[in-house]
């Protein structure tokens, strides 16, 4: 287990008739003490993530994000409060999750969770959380249920819906071959099934004609038995709907296979250095996916002040971790909204009010977004993002290519 503190706060101790003399003199004080997680020095936020299991690559974004939560405390914290940030390893395993949201919650007094990693983790807790009436936001997830505001009112994804995606690859591949067959190896979670929807979505009654689909456990060792079937339908394109081991498995076994079809990634799963740097540069020429965020791989931003601004944060507070890493610049991008969510509270972290500036976020825009890209949420759409860019790898980077392009909710 991992727990990161930046800040040890303590709470003032003022018994009898010293707390009404403070109450008379600064409500924000007492306000302060009754609020879980917040102090008159702290905001305590906490996480769980995978810092060990089947996807520990994407541990990195907690670890990110205490080095970009220290570099916020090093410049005077959000409004004079410094944030203690607390995360915790569940190895993507859900009983683990429950296990370390129940200690953020009751043991540490959080105020609230933070792109908390992994939809079946997410799952096993988003019921409880929401009981508790506890912020759960920007999870590090890409299932379209994460935007579900009538029955998780508490609950936020971050990215655009991976149905949302989904559907984007496929009408993308009807453009290049009206009649084109699909494979689709997708993850048997919410995530992976949300690929597997959104081919649906688009073919519709032709699904069963047209597509064939094979999933795999994130337990399972790899997934070359599941590539092997699915090649031999010949399919003109695959779509890989899983998390970066599973996704690197399967294009090196395409690779192998020398299966020419058009191959689309998770945008989650498109990291250099935990998916195309395992496969191989070459073996993963030409496999397409989406972005919304800048790469710090990609020359068109080599003199982008953003870029600029996230190699240096990354030189200065986080050596250890690797700049290339689109895990930590999507890391990096979704801490600068949650400071953008801060800021809007002005002063007041009651959870009701941190929940309420989520839901209220109107054309922010974030230095690290592709142009074009906005954040937007209000209390009836919690989809922060629903605006992606194709890109394609050309063996030394991500390529984009065609317009900014807006999905539309299921």
């Amino acid at each position: 287990m991992r727990r990161g503190k930046l800040v040890l706060g303590r709470r003032s101790l003022v018994a009898g008739s010293a707390v009404a003399s403070l109450a008379a003199m600064s409500p924000a004080i007492v306000w302060a003490q009754e609020t879980p997680g917040v102090t008159e020095t702290e905001i305590r936020i906490g996480s769980t993530t995978s810092l060990s299991g089947p996807v520990s690559a994407l541990g990195t974004q907690a670890r990110c994000q205490e080095a970009f939560f220290k570099r916020i405390n090093d410049k005077g914290g959000i409004a004079g409060r410094k944030i203690n940030y607390i995360y915790y390893d569940d190895g993507f395993s859900p009983p683990k999750t429950v296990e370390q949201v129940r200690r953020l919650i009751e043991q540490d007094k959080v105020a609230f969770l933070f792109n908390m990693l992994g939809t079946a983790p997410n799952s096993a807790v988003a019921k409880y959380i929401n009981q508790k009436k506890v912020p759960h936001l920007f999870l590090s997830v890409n299932g379209d249920k994460w935007g579900d505001y009538k029955n998780t009112p508490w609950t936020m994804g971050f990215a655009p819906s991976a149905r949302i995606e989904s559907q984007i690859y496929t009408k993308y591949v009807l453009q290049q071959k009206a009649d084109a067959r699909f494979a689709i190896l997708y993850q048997n979670d919410d995530l992976g099934k949300d690929y597997l929807g959104g081919v649906r979505d688009v073919l519709k009654d032709e699904f069963d004609k047209r597509a064939t689909a094979v999933s795999y456990e994130v337990t399972d060792p790899t997934v070359d038995s599941q590539i092997i079937n699915l090649r031999s339908t010949n399919a003109d394109a695959v779509i890989l709907g899983g998390t970066a081991k599973f996704v690197a498995q399967a294009i090196r076994s395409i690779s192998d296979l020398g299966w020419k079809a058009m191959v689309f990634l998770a945008s989650g799963a498109t990291s250099v250095a935990g998916v195309i740097e395992p496969v191989g540069r070459e073996r993963a020429i030409g496999v397409m996916s989406s972005a919304y965020v800048k790469d710090p791989n990609d020359p068109a931003w080599a003199n982008d002040p953003a870029i600029a601004d996230y190699a240096a944060f990354m030189r200065d507070y986080f050596p250890a971790g690797n700049a290339k890493d689109t895990y930590n610049s999507y890391a990096y991008t979704v801490a600068q909204v949650l400071m953008r969510v801060l800021e809007q509270c002005q002063g007041s972290f009651t959870r009701e009010n941190i929940m309420r500036q989520a839901t209220s976020l109107k054309n922010v825009e974030i230095p690290m977004l592709l142009p074009g890209v906005v954040v937007n949420t209000s209390p009836t759409n919690y989809h922060p993002l629903r605006q992606v860019q194709l890109m394609k790898w050309d063996g030394q980077t991500w390529s984009r290519f065609g317009k900014i392009i807006e999905g539309a909710e299921v």
